[in-house]
């Protein structure tokens, strides 16, 4: 949180420049303040026109499509859990990969489909929910949202490192997928993913199983390797090693939590400011 002080603050700086677009660095500085207040419904509303612009440029697998079918089998009865109403689709495509918005979306990709048996593809599924339920997905909107004000902030001066950043603004929904997550909450999804197995009678070796196949084409392909390590993950399930350090990690939320009510405030006091400096000049 520090960083949106200090990026507020460069942009009082930037604001005497005289090649500094003004409105757009008003613009920057509003969307890093709204990066951390922003709402519940206003993450759902981001993660749904992200899912919305990914649809429009994968390949969708269509009702009746083989992938949708055991897709569809699979899921049934298990798409409302835990406060969330879950929308998954088949993208078609050789690629490994899966992924959750905050709203609720999960994506599965075919190349993944074909990889894993059912029971571990319920267990990857489950995985993915579990970075919706414990707002991992939530957290990467508001860190992919910050990033796009920063750009924003290096779009406002007139010049070619300007242009270039202009022209990844869209690329909002591309780096929502691509965010990597922490060791920590991989293995809180992990754990999620197991415990959605158990519920429906399944053995737990099968999320090992399907952890340990990840591993192997870990070295292939960039999704995975950009992962924190499946096989860790693996040992870590096998070994039943699931609460570690959660009563601290909970301290430091509540922690957080006061901090970011200051920093708000501290925020609220740096807009004011700007809008009284561009007061001045009017």
């Amino acid at each position: 949180m520090i960083r949106y002080i200090l990026a507020l603050f460069f942009l009082l700086c930037l604001s005497s420049c005289e090649d500094t677009n003004v409105l757009v660095m008003t613009d920057a500085a509003a969307d890093a303040v709204s990066a951390i207040t922003l709402t519940d419904e206003d993450v759902k509303k981001i993660a749904q026109r992200s899912a919305q612009s990914l649809d429009s440029e994968f390949h969708v697998a269509p009702i009746g499509n083989p992938y949708d079918t055991r897709l569809r089998k699979l899921l049934a009865g298990h798409l409302e859990k835990d406060g969330y109403t879950f929308n998954v689709k088949v993208y078609l495509t050789k690629d490994v990969n899966a992924f959750a918005m905050a709203d609720g979306t999960i994506r599965v990709y075919s190349g993944l489909m074909d990889l894993m048996d059912d029971e571990e593809l319920f267990f990857v599924i489950g995985h993915e929910m579990g970075h919706v339920v414990k707002k991992h997905s939530r957290k990467k909107v508001v860190v992919t949202y910050a990033s796009s004000a920063l750009r924003k902030g290096l779009a406002s001066q007139n010049n070619e490192v300007g242009q270039i950043a202009r022209s990844v603004l869209g690329a909002f929904a591309e780096q929502l997928t691509n965010a990597q997550f922490s060791q920590h909450e991989e293995r809180q999804a992990d754990q999620y993913g197991a415990s959605f197995l158990q519920e429906e009678g399944y053995d737990t070796s099968t999320a090992v199983s399907a952890l340990n196949k990840l591993t192997v084409l870990a070295k292939q392909h960039t999704f995975l390797s950009s992962h924190p390590d499946p096989g860790a993950r693996a040992k870590q399930l096998l070994e039943g090693r699931d609460n570690e350090g959660e009563d601290q990690r909970s301290f430091l939320t509540r922690i957080m939590g006061y901090g970011k009510i200051i920093v708000i405030g501290l925020l609220d006091l740096l807009i004011f400011l700007f809008n009284w400096i561009l007061s001045l000049w009017k």
